[in-house]
């Protein structure tokens, strides 16, 4: 475990460095972001090995978040003089003979803490925002994905001065000792209880914190859709990453009149997906690590199997399960699932779907399959959400310019793209008054009459 005090120096050698104002010039931070890209195309197999290692995760998945962050940094590189322009403000009339203009500076030395289910992207996406923005940063990647975690930290130290970026790996011991360091910014991605953590410590400090946590994300079906092509989308954005994604589709709010169909359409895309038995499939990650197998493995008691259910503690596989008669009294109702299960729930109208949802947290994302325009319209006045897909699940996250990010129970604060670089900078306003002329109706003694 690293020490506090060589933490402590860490953070004092990005201080100093911060000082030097190389990291103001948006030419350097571009020759950085261009760095980073060519270091992470360098790594490609090792992260896909890494991944493997640690989640079981197929080599298109792991593909997938290497090329997600690849092309927000071509998003950042392409837009990033246009975000630092400094903006001109027009000024009232009693500001006479003044100007006024704001510009976007960086916060300093900030902490990025990264999550295990995508330990990789989660870390890179809001460091390559940090830079953007011209911050120096220090990365903590989960200890759980520790494959993963050793990548990163070779990826870092060969490509970056430690002054500037560095990577510091253990648990939750060296969590501690991080967060009781003063930071510009912390930037969180994982779960609520620890999220909880974070932003306490940052209270000691008055640090801004951004967390990215998630919760129970709905999918409501109603009557007009295309079943097939739905079903497939479901499937795809729930089973990805064994059901380990903060985004996944948490639980189904299905039209009666068209449950029996949907259901036996997702049963098929699982077979077609995974094929008879997903435990063979290249195609289908695992369970992180023994905690949460048994964790999940007690939410598949609630309610009635429809397809899947079957297990392995030596694997850690969990099939791809579907759940239907389930009650929101259920534990498979009453946390995130975060695993490959998904728990099944009937309506008859819309409104009712719409009234169950809004009982619920905030939720991180919401997905609404419909083809009718007026429902689409309804759900999107009638809830409120992290973030919305009509028609997809999971794929918001992959658009550059996109905001993303919780309310809520489900965090706070945006990255992707520009939003990314907002959240590591703050608005400086500047006023600047002539000195050619002095108007004293400011000035004391203020006059009696009104």
């Amino acid at each position: 475990m690293m020490t506090q005090s060589k933490i402590s120096e860490f953070v004092s050698k990005q201080r100093q460095f911060f000082q030097t104002k190389q990291t103001k010039n948006v030419e350097f931070r571009i020759e950085k972001l261009k760095k980073l890209k060519q270091a992470i195309e360098d790594n490609k197999d090792n992260i896909i090995q890494a991944l493997k290692a640690d989640l079981h995760k197929p080599g298109f998945e792991a593909y997938f978040e290497i090329i997600g962050v690849l092309n927000e940094i071509k998003y950042a590189i392409k837009n990033l003089k246009i975000w630092t322009k400094t903006q001109k403000i027009p000024t009232p009339f009693h500001q006479f003979l003044s100007s006024a203009k704001f510009s976007h500076e960086p916060l300093g030395v900030v902490l990025i803490i990264g999550p295990w289910n995508y330990p990789f992207n989660l870390i890179f996406t809001p460091l390559l925002g940090a830079i953007a923005a011209g911050n120096c940063a220090i990365l903590k990647p989960s200890e759980i994905a520790s494959h993963t975690s050793t990548v990163i930290a070779d990826i870092i130290q060969k490509s970056f001065d430690p002054s500037f970026i560095t990577v510091i790996q253990g648990g939750v011991e060296t969590s501690k000792e991080l967060l009781s360091e003063s930071f510009d910014h912390i930037f969180f991605t994982g779960g609520t209880e620890i999220g909880k953590i974070v932003m306490s410590a940052a209270a000691q400090h008055l640090t801004p914190v951004t967390l990215e946590l998630g919760g129970k994300s709905p999918c409501i079906v109603d009557d007009s859709v295309h079943i097939e092509y739905t079903a497939k989308r479901i499937v795809w954005g729930k089973f990805s990453n064994a059901g380990q994604t903060c985004t996944a589709p948490d639980y189904l709010l299905v039209n009666q009149k068209i449950k029996k169909d949907l259901l036996n359409s997702i049963k098929e895309q699982i077979q077609k997906f995974y094929g008879d038995d997903p435990s063979t499939s290249h195609s289908y990650a695992r369970i992180i690590n023994q905690r949460h197998f048994y964790r999940l493995s007690e939410l598949l008691k609630d309610g009635k199997t429809l397809v899947g259910g079957d297990t392995n503690l030596e694997t850690l596989y969990i099939a791809p399960t579907v759940i239907d008669q389930v009650s929101w009294k259920d534990k498979i109702m009453q946390e995130e699932i975060f695993g490959p299960i998904l728990p099944v729930i009937e309506y008859t109208e819309l409104s009712e779907a719409i009234e169950l949802v809004n009982k619920q947290p905030k939720p991180l994302a919401l997905y609404f399959f419909s083809s009718n325009k007026k429902n689409q319209e309804w759900v999107l006045q009638s809830t409120v959400s992290g973030g919305v897909c009509i028609n997809e699940t999971v794929m918001h996250l992959t658009v550059p310019g996109l905001p993303f990010g919780g309310v809520g129970a489900s965090g706070f604060g945006r990255y992707h793209g520009k939003a990314g670089f907002d959240t590591f900078s703050y608005q400086r306003g500047v006023l600047n008054k002539s000195f050619l002329l002095d108007l004293k109706w400011r000035y004391p003694p203020y006059p009696q009459k009104k």
